[in-house]
């Protein structure tokens, strides 16, 4: 008579509360209120209402980028022209601006530039089967090259009051237009993401191209809106970036890809494709956020940021890679 072998099955409760413990996202907010109370010790003038609320100006224009970036990623594909596509749109913006365009123009010009530029990166990759970062390097010199050719040395200024309102004016308080259109887009691609037939079908595809091709799903059609949500989203931002700073020239956002993209590795999306969060998108461009505010008061130089988020970058892409690594070797021995 044999004994019967007797399983412990976990509690399915206390299961998915050690999965929240442990996942991406609960580390990120951890590491992102052990960045806040750094920066209160390090700087008597961090907990200012109004102070914070300018630290939000840091990254909501690259945060917005990083939303559309990440479903793109997600997907399996990149797109490194975002950056690119502000600057042409900021362009076009101030030559309708010269040509007597109001401020609703303005922003209809900045979002259909945007639109247009990520339809023609959609059509190289899904049309022609190009890879996605080689055509994205080639439009990237191609849309800040053309700002070159139409703006040169000059830069166009003088936008009207009413359109300075998108990247200086506050909603109520200390609570800024930008911020809050952050707060309403990011819930907006959650819903995306996390809770249509859309964002499945941008898992499947990044899991699995052809798994999800043979399954009946438009692979060419899903990546194809997605370039175009990411083109309108880096409108949205030439918008904002454009009237906060008054003016355009033809280096605008310069280096702005490379932030964005970091926001989205470091939010706990698989450079790889197929796994990811909004929520940890979110996080990650908070914490980005305050690290450069917290160093901006400290009064550290620029460079030292930009080379503060490239070994951010590195390290969040070698660290899981490292890891695997590790626990590949664990599990032969």
């Amino acid at each position: 008579m044999t004994t019967a072998q007797v399983r412990n099955v976990p509690d399915r409760l206390k299961s998915r509360g050690e999965r929240v413990f442990k996942s991406w996202e609960s580390l990120l907010f951890a590491v992102m209120v052990a960045i806040f109370i750094v920066n209160c010790f390090a700087s008597p003038y961090f907990l200012d209402p109004w102070n914070l609320s300018d630290a939000t100006f840091n990254f909501t224009e690259k945060a917005l980028v990083a939303l559309a970036l990440a479903l793109v990623i997600i997907s399996g594909e990149i797109d490194l022209s975002v950056a690119a596509i502000i600057a042409l749109s900021s362009t076009l913006m101030g030559t309708a601006l010269k040509m007597g365009a109001g401020p609703t123009e303005l922003v209809a010009i900045g979002l259909i530039t945007g639109a247009l530029c990520g339809a023609v990166n959609g059509w190289l990759v899904t049309g022609l089967g190009l890879p996605s970062i080689v055509v994205t390097i080639g439009t990237m010199s191609l849309f800040r090259g053309l700002s070159f050719i139409i703006l040169g040395d000059k830069a166009y200024t003088g936008y009207p009051a009413e359109f300075s309102w998108f990247g200086q004016g506050y909603v109520w308080w200390v609570l800024s237009f930008e911020l809050v259109l952050f707060v309403v887009m990011a819930i907006l691609f959650h819903i995306l993401l996390h809770r249509t037939s859309f964002g499945r079908l941008v898992f499947a595809i990044g899991n699995n191209q052809t798994a999800a091709l043979f399954s009946g799903v438009k692979v060419a059609r899903v990546k194809f809106i997605l370039f175009v949500l990411t083109g309108l989203m880096a409108g949205v931002a030439a918008v904002c970036l454009t009237s906060r700073l008054g003016s355009t020239r033809p280096s605008i956002a310069t280096g702005l890809e490379l932030e964005a993209i970091t926001m989205v590795v470091l939010g706990g999306i698989n450079i790889n494709g197929g796994s990811g969060s909004i929520l940890g998108v979110v996080l990650a461009a908070l914490i980005m956020g305050l690290v450069t505010f917290g160093l901006g008061l400290l009064n550290v130089p620029g460079i030292v940021m930009s080379i503060f988020i490239g070994l951010l970058l590195i390290l969040v892409i070698a660290i899981p890679v490292i890891l695997g690594k590790i626990g590949r070797r664990r599990k032969a021995a």
